[in-house]
């Protein structure tokens, strides 16, 4: 790894970037629903629901979500379910497990608003540093930096950095940055900017260079190796995962497993067993379903549905029945299988949806 190099600010160029940045940005920001607001807590709900999520994928999650849960009270007091149930779909469940909890800590600690304290909103379960930096800068003007992916990008070609984002050290180096660019007044409006320019126009390949609003100040493009930058970082190796679920129905009604474990714990599934190489998918599948309790015919529906979750590339092996007896137990859900109620995972909602009776 190449060490950081240093960074000399001429405070002329900074104020001309920032004057120019921050007037594009009020001319062509892109309407988002929680820039139509200052409530701290919905900032916090899209900044959380933000990470790891595109944009257009995010905004009618968030719609629903604060029409159901308005405020933090709302939030604190809906059960976990309610709140899973909401996020369905969005994936990286523990987003929506660690907002709740902060909800409640917000309500039983602080009276119920979101503290504008670093210190004290930077405790709160699921808040690391961009977060509140995010969230603090935009709801309360905080002087604090924000550092994602796009705005990595942006001070690394800005200033032709040498640096990985992903690498400690890197890391260091961009934050010590983007904290000593935030502007005394206005720090939401510039992390905003910053972020928007890296997400429309400075873009990981093919940045949009020649309608750049601070392209004449930008070192990478002076020397004609913008999308050198950043230096990447090796990617962790994909694992490949076989998997088998059984599609059992029963008068419209399709048969769920709530799922335990740190990813999914608390969501809906089709009964399901990871395979082992060469391993006997239909024998598996009615094993489980014996420990289940769950008495039905297995049939191989010779389809496969592929899955992503995170570094996981997961093949699953379909299989059809028809249940002849299942125990009444709380693991254990009929669902209505054109409206299923319960928070279900990304691959359930595949499943049921491509499911031919």
């Amino acid at each position: 790894m190449v060490a950081a190099h240093s960074v000399s600010f001429d405070p002329v160029i900074a104020r001309e970037r920032r004057r120019r940045l921050l007037a594009w940005y009020r001319a062509h920001a892109r309407a988002m629903p929680w820039r139509r607001t200052s409530d701290p807590y919905r900032i916090w709900v899209s900044e959380t629901m933000l990470q790891q999520t595109q944009v257009a994928t995010a905004t009618p999650y968030y719609v629903r979500f604060v029409a159901r849960f308005p405020n933090v009270a709302a939030l604190a007091r809906a059960p976990l379910s309610d709140v899973l149930s909401h996020w369905s779909g969005l994936g990286y469940y523990r987003r929506a497990r660690h907002l709740h909890a902060a909800a409640q800590l917000v309500v039983r600690e602080h009276r119920g608003r979101v503290p504008d304290d670093p210190l004290a909103f930077g405790a709160l379960p699921g808040v690391g540093r961009y977060t509140t930096g995010a969230v603090l800068s935009i709801a309360f003007d905080r002087k604090l930096p924000v550092l994602d992916g796009n705005v990595a990008r942006v001070l690394t070609r800005w200033y032709a950095l040498p640096v990985a984002p992903r690498d400690p050290a890197g890391a260091r180096r961009l934050w010590e940055l983007a904290t000593a660019l935030v502007p005394m007044r206005g720090a939401g409006d510039w992390n905003q900017a910053l972020m928007e320019l890296g997400a429309v126009v400075c873009t990981p390949r093919s940045p949009r260079c020649d309608v750049c609003p601070v392209a004449a100040s930008c070192r990478a493009l002076t020397l004609g190796r913008a999308e050198a930058f950043p230096i990447a970082t090796k990617r962790r190796a994909t694992e490949r995962v076989r998997r088998a679920v059984a599609l059992i129905e029963h008068r419209g009604r399709v048969l769920l497993e709530r799922r335990d474990g740190a990813l999914l714990a608390g969501l809906w599934e089709p009964p399901g067993v990871e395979l082992a190489a060469g391993a006997d998918a239909g024998a598996a599948l009615r094993s489980k379903l014996h420990a289940l309790g769950v008495s039905a015919t297995l049939a191989d529906s010779g389809a496969c549905v592929r899955h992503t979750i995170t570094h996981r590339a997961i093949t699953v092996e379909v299989w059809h029945a028809r249940a002849r007896a299942v125990p009444r137990r709380g693991a254990l859900r009929w669902v209505e299988r054109h409206a299923p109620t319960l928070a279900l995972t990304a691959l359930a909602r595949k499943l049921i949806a491509r499911a031919r009776w």
